[in-house]
């Protein structure tokens, strides 16, 4: 009788299992035909005939989908190197590609307001001081940019000198603004379903579209498991059009960063207007998990449609999954300009208030090199602009790729610098055996070069000048310090090895003296910014 009851229970068990198993296949089914429902081709999608229809993305993943944002902070950097000293007599001459994103200042300012510090690796100081509006004297004539310089002593460490280069960009007057063909690609994917992501991008661009007129044609064009044309170029007159395409975007899918910039610039490629501003706007978080999305991949892809001429704006949102790094290689190598939006007062600032600098061009491939001479300056150290730096070889090299400056754009850099009778050591090699150490008695601290095209160009202009020691005029003393404050600033943030005598309250101190106008309040936001910092790294 035993024996009966095991072998009833045995085939009781066996029935379960069968009926488990059962189950979970056919749940197992149902998820697959779900992600084969939600990852569709597009290729028998039509760009929608008004912003009444279907959204594309609905169309892809289902006007319902949402996506759980997790607890990980999976955000991406790149490594930066701080700049070292070089030693004059060795390494002479100093060459560097121009940089005019800002994502780094605002980001740095998240991070501030959550209560936290931010990484070392998100902290690129020449972004920190680029944010920033200065009164340079315009330039004159034809010339698309003025070049200013000034040497004045180190605040942070008065045995050294500080050393300014600066561009002031020409402003482009309302009659001279030329058309734009702007295209729209934005990241629909699941990772944009929070609120400073997607609903904070519909906002940033409705107020572009407001900025546009019948002369500039806008499309749009998303992409999540696959990209499709949301919007065919449209007149700018058609706001309302426009918009609702734009208040229509759903998130939901995964990421094909890659097919979307194809299309995108596809589409810029059909509708370009010639002599015009042909440019794609990227929104995102950046996080590219579908197709091209190695840094190896992008940088390639983006480098091939470069050449097209169509320029490249990168907008950065979100937290917690935010691939600055990848964003920061597209805005470099895509003849194009990066931005992080944490908040509407920042979209106002860069796709408003600075529309200029943003979305117009008025020379590319900027580059500048410096030669120092050994009996004024004994080593150098350019601070920021790692990810810039170029060969020597490279300045004369008209195929190589630098930074552009946009209408009205300021762009500053600082080299601090040990003079020549300083008994400072500085670490490099032996003395040469076979070189002349001799140098030529000048006046000249440095001699600056600076290549630049003309936006639709192809062969470079040169700029050459020496720099000797003066005094400045008040106005540019004034934003020589304000500006020398954020590099200090960012040198703390950064725990640089350089910081010398740096302190927050000097930082403080020094910005607060020299706010000038401050109409906007960035100024003063900053201060607020720095006295956070000082509480945070106690």
């Amino acid at each position: 009788m035993s024996k009966k009851i095991f072998m009833l229970l045995v085939i009781i068990v066996i029935i379960s299992l069968i009926s488990s198993c059962s189950s979970i296949t056919k749940e197992t089914e149902m998820a697959k035909e779900e992600e084969k429902n939600g990852e569709q081709s597009l290729e028998n999608i039509a760009p929608a005939e008004s912003a009444a229809d279907t959204t594309f993305a609905e169309k892809l993943r289902g006007s319902d989908s949402i996506y759980i944002q997790g607890e990980m902070n999976t955000e991406e950097y790149s490594d930066i190197e701080e700049n070292s000293y070089k030693l004059s007599l060795e390494n002479p001459l100093s060459t560097f590609s121009i940089d005019v994103d800002t994502a780094s200042y605002s980001n740095v300012r998240r991070f501030l307001m959550d209560g936290k510090m931010p990484p070392e690796d998100a902290v690129r100081i020449e972004e920190m001081i680029n944010y920033f509006t200065y009164d340079y004297p315009e330039p004159h004539g034809d010339a698309p940019f003025s070049v200013i310089t000034k040497i004045s002593k180190c605040p942070w460490n008065e045995n050294h000198d500080l050393a300014m280069l600066a561009l002031k960009g020409k402003e482009i007057e309302t009659e001279e603004k030329i058309p734009s063909n702007l295209v729209f690609l934005i990241d629909v994917s699941g990772s944009m379903n929070q609120e400073d992501k997607l609903p904070l991008l519909k906002s940033a661009f409705k107020m572009l579209v407001n900025q546009l007129d019948e002369e500039d044609r806008v499309s749009v064009v998303v992409y999540s498991g696959a990209a499709g044309v949301v919007l065919d170029s449209t007149s700018g007159s058609e706001k309302d059009t426009i918009i609702d395409a734009i208040e229509n975007l759903r998130a939901g899918g995964s990421t094909a960063g890659g097919e979307g910039i194809e299309l995108a610039y596809k589409i810029a490629k059909e509708n370009s207007i010639d002599n015009g501003n042909n440019r794609v706007i990227l929104a995102t978080d950046g996080d590219f998990n579908v197709g091209p999305s190695s840094d190896g991949e992008l940088k390639r892809l983006i480098e091939e449609k470069r050449k097209d001429g169509v320029f490249l704006s990168i907008l950065g949102f979100g937290t917690g999954n935010l691939k600055d790094s990848k964003a920061e290689l597209l805005a470099n190598k895509g003849n194009g300009n990066y931005s992080y939006i944490d908040n509407i007062l920042e979209a106002k600032k860069v796709l408003v208030d600075e529309i200029g600098s943003t979305l117009f061009t008025i020379a590319k491939d900027v580059k500048i090199q410096v030669e120092f001479n050994p009996s004024k300056v004994k080593a150098y150290r350019l601070i920021g602009y790692e990810n810039r730096l170029l060969n020597d070889e490279d300045f004369n090299d008209d195929k190589k790729d630098a930074g552009e400056i946009g209408a009205g754009h300021t762009v500053t850099a600082f080299y601090e610098l040990i003079p020549s009778d300083s008994d400072e050591e500085v670490p490099g090699t032996d003395e040469l055996k076979y070189q002349d150490s001799k140098v030529k008695d000048s006046d000249d601290i440095m001699y600056v070069k600076l290549r630049y095209k003309e936006p639709q160009g192809e062969k470079s202009k040169l700029i050459e000048f020496p720099v000797i020691e003066k005094e400045e005029t008040e106005k540019t003393l004034q934003d020589f310090n304000f500006a020398s404050a954020v590099a200090e600033f960012g040198m703390l943030l950064r725990d640089s090895q350089f910081k010398g005598n740096s302190s927050y309250d000097r930082v403080i101190e020094q910005a607060e003296k020299n706010r000038g106008k401050d109409i906007e309040g960035y100024r003063v936001e900053f201060i607020k910014m720095v006295k956070l910092a000082k509480e945070l790294a106690k």
